[in-house]
């Protein structure tokens, strides 16, 4: 019996135009109605969750930044948080200054990235809605790693940004043996992802459960990209949308129809709601 059903949002839940369909949201209302917890989880941190998604009273908790914040969003309680240690932050991003790379980072559920770095992003990134969340949520600084020193704050994310798919490759392929105690994966064609290895969709899916008193066996987890393989591994029922790349569906138990063919509630329905 599924007791947990946990969903990213790009991709997974919303549509390819950034909503969220009347048959999903009754999938999960009904759900949550017949005593399911709703977590969604994502790679964006809190405050560019949609608006939406957030005053669904019926969501318990949101796991944020590939798992590397987790709250409850009931109470307000911190449930999990795992995060690259400020040095090595500054470390990392001094690698990335000898690469042809955009970068910026999450810190204290805030975002922040180098002021020329956000003038010339378009140069790094193609996808519109993502340079859009670009525009709007990041805060330019003079120099980002002066920034994040003086703060003194651990870092929840890094991303780096490329066109170059040949760059992108490489840094998948060799950051975690360059840095170890990283986690590197991907949401989107031009980024790559740093979290703590604490912090990935899994762990967090997993912290979520054991703070409802629930077995991981039954939990649900959906997902489309690199980032929601490891919630897909953690739940007892892990399901890839089909429009997922077939890394993420050779990961999953069931592959579910597309985010635009509203996957997320077929699923929920046919295996979740009791009739």
């Amino acid at each position: 019996m599924i007791k947990l059903i946990a969903f990213d949002l790009d991709g997974t839940l919303l549509t390819t135009d950034k909503k969220i369909t009347p048959r999903t949201y009754d999938a999960l209302k009904n759900a949550a109605g017949q005593g399911v917890h709703i977590v969604p989880a994502t790679g964006r941190f809190l405050r560019t969750v949609p608006q939406e998604i957030k005053d669904m009273d019926f969501v318990d908790c949101i796991i944020s930044i590939n798992g590397a914040y987790v709250i409850d969003m009931k109470t307000g309680e911190e449930i999990y948080r795992s995060e690259i240690p400020v040095n090595e932050a500054i470390d990392i991003m001094s690698f990335f200054d000898t690469m042809p790379v955009a970068y910026d980072c999450y810190m204290n559920n805030d975002s922040f990235i180098n002021q020329k770095m956000m003038d010339e992003i378009e140069s790094y990134v193609d996808d519109r809605f993502y340079l859009d969340l670009v525009w709007k949520h990041r805060k330019g600084v003079p120099e980002l790693k002066e920034h994040i020193r003086a703060s003194g704050h651990d870092i929840q994310k890094i991303m780096a940004y490329t066109k170059d798919m040949e760059i992108k490759r490489y840094l998948m392929d060799n950051l975690e043996s360059m840095f170890p105690g990283l986690k590197v994966t991907s949401s989107i064609k031009n980024n790559v992802e740093i979290n703590a290895s604490g912090a990935d969709k899994g762990k967090a899916l997993e912290a979520v459960a054991q703070y409802f008193h629930i077995d991981i066996s039954e939990t649900m987890g959906f997902g489309d990209s690199y980032n929601d393989i490891p919630l897909l591994r953690a739940a007892g029922t892990g399901v890839c949308m089909g429009n997922g790349n077939d890394v993420t569906k050779s990961s999953a138990d069931i592959i579910a129809p597309s985010n635009d063919d509203d996957g997320v509630a077929q699923i929920i329905e046919e295996m979740v709601l009791i009739h």
